[in-house]
């Protein structure tokens, strides 16, 4: 957690994004030493004047320790790039946040996770709709990813739980804000069964600039989007344009062609960028998720001893490097792939080529997800 301030601070400086911050972390190896570099070092790191500057200015202005406390106070946790809690599918998009401020829990199932978005405005057949199909993802034991907004995503939110589902709430605010107001006791109860997250820091208010790019963290956190209503100019749309630059799937429910409420999701499915939905089982079928309560249940079951329950913990359907699952299980890199190498015999997970892991298929048993 000492390290975690660090990651506070540059999620505040002015100017230093994604990108930029792991330009910094390559060069000086921790986010600490980096944040208390000197001007020469920094910019011997690539760091340009504008963004030294800034980090200079913030390094006078802000206590760190004090920055914690307010986000501990809140009941919000800090999860970074580097902390096993950081969702895997996340952490691959473009401009991946580096800081997640997390108020409940993110868990491994989340990992099958439906981001469900669309207009603020719905019609009676979007109300209808967004409840049978968000509905039916939570009630099949997938996490739904929308954006407490009002409308269409609170819906959404409101279906999974009603269903005994798990649901993620992803803000344009800071966590200390709860936009539209009026849904505070709805982000209560997500909280309860699933996470509100924001990557923006403590008092940052709703404003219009900040959701395109919270945008890409519903759908950065998802196997797939699906829009139920949308304009010809709505946000939603941003959110499949995301999922679809992050090669993730998208989905849209047809609408009347006369009404303006289904003119983007007529328009994503004329253009093919997304497949028509008529009820939750396109979805699942799509995604081979028709077993994700049986995979859980498999995935739980197969380990044998206390490393292979670390690393499979790490391993999904996406590939990952060996090197990368020494740094999350924090185990010597000679007994993950001793590890490694026993459960390949065994049929747990499979080499994909170049030291890169996924999950293999149990005999008998279809994986949730290829």
């Amino acid at each position: 957690m000492s390290e975690a301030k660090y990651w506070i601070g540059f999620n505040i400086v002015s100017g230093i994004g994604p990108a930029r911050f792991k330009k910094l972390l390559d060069y000086f190896g921790e986010a600490g030493r980096a944040w208390q570099a000197s001007r020469s070092e920094l910019r011997s790191a690539g760091l340009d004047s504008r963004s030294i500057e800034s980090l200079l200015a913030a390094r006078q202005s802000l206590s760190l320790d004090e920055e914690l406390a307010r986000v501990q106070k809140q009941g919000a946790s800090v999860v970074t790039w580097e902390d096993e809690r950081y969702p895997p599918r996340l952490l691959h998009i473009h401009s991946a946040p580096l800081v997640l401020y997390v108020m409940g829990e993110i868990l491994p199932e989340d990992e099958w996770a439906m981001a469900v978005v669309g207009t603020r405005s719905a019609t009676r057949y979007g109300r209808q709709m967004v409840g049978e199909l968000a509905g039916g993802l939570g009630g099949s034991g997938i996490t739904v990813v929308s954006g407490l907004a009002r409308g269409i995503d609170s819906l959404a939110h409101r279906a999974a739980l009603r269903t005994g589902g798990r649901t993620i709430a992803v803000l344009g605010s800071g966590i200390d804000i709860i936009y539209p107001a009026e849904h505070r006791d709805l982000a209560r109860k997500i909280i309860d069964k699933g996470a509100v997250v924001t990557e923006y820091p403590l008092g940052t208010k709703p404003e219009a600039g900040n959701f395109p790019a919270r945008n890409r963290i519903i759908s950065g956190l998802s196997l797939g989007t699906l829009v139920v209503e949308a304009g010809k100019r709505s946000g939603a749309l941003i959110t499949a344009d995301y999922a679809l630059e992050q090669g993730r799937e998208v989905f849209a429910l047809p609408g009347s062609v006369i009404s303006p409420k289904s003119e983007g999701t007529n328009r994503l499915i004329q253009e093919g960028a997304a497949k028509l939905v008529m009820c939750v089982e396109d979805m699942l079928e799509e995604l081979n998720l028709t077993l994700v309560e049986r995979h859980q249940e498999v995935r739980m079951a197969i380990p044998e001893d206390e490393k292979e329950a670390q690393i499979l913990e790490h391993i999904s359907a996406e590939p990952i490097h060996v090197d990368e699952i020494g740094h999350r299980t924090r185990l010597p890199i000679s007994e993950v792939t001793g590890t490694l190498a026993m459960m390949e015999l065994k049929g747990t997970v499979r080499q994909v080529g170049g030291m890169n892991y996924v999950l293999a298929r149990e005999r008998g048993v279809q994986y949730a997800v290829e």
